[in-house]
């Protein structure tokens, strides 16, 4: 006999049209009269095996490089879309070398220009310990493939760990997190560089805010942003939340918590002494110093913009700082006029998207930081396949364009062009995701996650808390309000459901 929980999980198949379609591979969607997952094979655990199962493809996918093209085919690694940092820095870093993060020096034969580690400490961390389990001698090549499946290990285990989270996350919509599991971007690019590191303590303290803890989520923020610097940008659509739930105690905890995670981790590296006094290491600015002084590099509407009109964008910094200005202004705006209070995670989607949009890069493996927060924004199989459509093309255009150049054959790979259009494709199929994100809090009839009366499964306090300040059209509600009959609150208003 099912129980009242097991009819309450909402089931894909039945809701979108697309993911039944896709059921069609294993049998079709579940019929009325179908038991739920039972015993063992509870959706959480298909789903880390799923998440588990097309990492291992996105490693198989990399076997090119692996055998060859990381140490001697300059363009292979192009050619077979297969590039990834982690075999490259680990001896370009000095870690084969045996070298301290931040407090050694990389000697310039080493590093080809890079003085210290231009990495946040968690992640530097994250490398130093995949750096020390990678046990042998034997050759360079086979030291830094050895360290290649390391790091991948590692980070398989995070990937699991964002899936899981996502599927935990909403608590009626496990199987969103199979959107995670299978997004063809994701197995592509988890080994490309080591951000899944961040993404997993950034889906952690999703996890942990949408169960009402806001000093774990909070703490979990802060180490998130130690290994990676977008994940303090939560902590602004949760003040704009908080601030029209009358939440703001739950912010503070929240923003605390970060912050002492963050000094935590980060000053045992940033502070030295010496004879005259305490200084900020240099090893540690790095990071902050190579990210202002960086320019316009790939994938960035910067880049496509300089490469049509043949301008430098020598003032890039200020362009980004001006656009994020406004943007965040903008998404506070929304949070606040918006009707019916956004969710959480439909406003955490938001700034990070803004966030990528006007950055001065745009690495392959950013789509990671979206993934999760796409599924808890907008878990529609179509407009998150139609997104990952974009990114994947534009995974392939990057490497493509990189053996066009590299290669001296203007026969072979992607000419700049083409290039071009493959940035368009990722920016209007972000855009795109924004777009119905943005629609969706402006017309909260349209948000999936709400169509069966919940309000923010992943907004911990927030869930169901009534407004107690907003702006424009959204009436503010100061107490409980009188209804004849059953109530649902809704942020703004008590509505009666019959």
């Amino acid at each position: 006999m099912r129980s009242a929980r097991d009819e309450q999980v909402v089931r894909p198949t039945v809701e979108d049209e697309v993911a039944a379609a896709g059921s069609e591979l294993i049998g079709g969607p579940a019929g009325r009269r179908a038991l739920p997952a039972r015993g063992w094979w509870t959706p959480v655990r298909v789903i880390a095996l799923v998440a588990i199962g097309m990492f291992a493809l996105g490693m198989v996918q990399k076997l090119p490089c692996y055998n060859y093209g990381w140490f001697f085919g300059a363009t292979t690694q192009y050619t077979h879309a297969c590039y990834s940092d982690i075999p490259h820095l680990y001896s370009g870093r000095g870690f084969d070398a045996g070298l301290i993060p931040y407090f050694d020096r990389i000697p310039q034969s080493l590093s080809g220009g890079m003085d210290y580690l231009e990495y946040p400490v968690l992640t530097g961390l994250f490398m130093e310990i995949a750096a020390r389990l990678t046990l042998g001698g034997g050759t360079l090549q086979h030291r830094e493939q050895l360290n290649w499946l390391v790091n991948a290990g590692m980070l398989m285990a995070c990937a699991a760990v964002i899936a899981v989270c996502a599927a935990r996350t909403h608590r009626r919509r496990p199987w969103d997190g199979l959107l995670v599991a299978l997004a063809p971007a994701f197995a592509l690019t988890a080994t490309v560089n080591w951000d899944l590191f961040a993404v997993a303590l950034t889906a952690a303290a999703m996890l942990m805010w949408s169960r009402g803890r806001p000093v774990p989520a909070g703490a979990l923020i802060g180490l998130a942003a130690a290994a990676k610097l977008y994940p303090v940008l939560l902590l602004g659509p949760l003040l704009i939340l908080c601030w029209r739930a009358g939440r703001l105690r739950a912010f503070g905890s929240a923003a605390v918590a970060a912050t002492v995670a963050w000094l935590v981790v980060n000053l045992p590296v940033m502070i030295k002494h010496d004879g005259s006094g305490f200084h900020i290491r240099e090893g540690w600015a790095k990071f902050y110093t190579f990210s202002q002084e960086r320019p316009i590099d790939f994938g960035s509407v910067w880049l496509l913009i300089s490469q049509r009109t043949g301008s430098p964008l020598g003032n890039a910094n200020t362009y980004v700082t001006v656009l994020m200005i406004v943007g965040c202004l903008a998404i506070g705006a929304l949070g606040l006029y918006a009707p019916r209070r956004p969710r959480f995670a439909q406003l955490a989607f938001l700034v990070v998207a803004l966030f990528i949009l006007t950055n001065k890069v745009y690495s392959p493996q950013y789509v990671l930081w979206l993934v999760p927060l796409a599924v808890l924004a907008r878990p529609k199989w179509r407009d998150f396949l139609i997104w990952q459509a974009g990114e994947v093309l534009y995974f392939l255009g990057i490497w493509s364009y990189l053996a066009y150049t590299g290669s001296g054959d203007k026969h072979q790979g992607l000419p700049t062009e083409g290039y071009q259009l493959a940035i368009v494709l990722h920016l209007l199929g972000t855009l795109y995701l924004c777009a119905v994100v943005v629609r969706d809090i402006l017309m909260s009839e349209r948000d999936i996650v709400r169509r069966d009366g919940s309000d923010d499964p992943s907004g911990g306090v927030l869930d169901g808390a009534p407004d107690i300040f907003a702006l424009g059209s959204a009436r503010p509600v100061r107490h409980a309000e009188q209804t004849d009959g059953p109530s649902v609150r809704w942020g703004t208003e008590s509505r009666p459901l019959s």
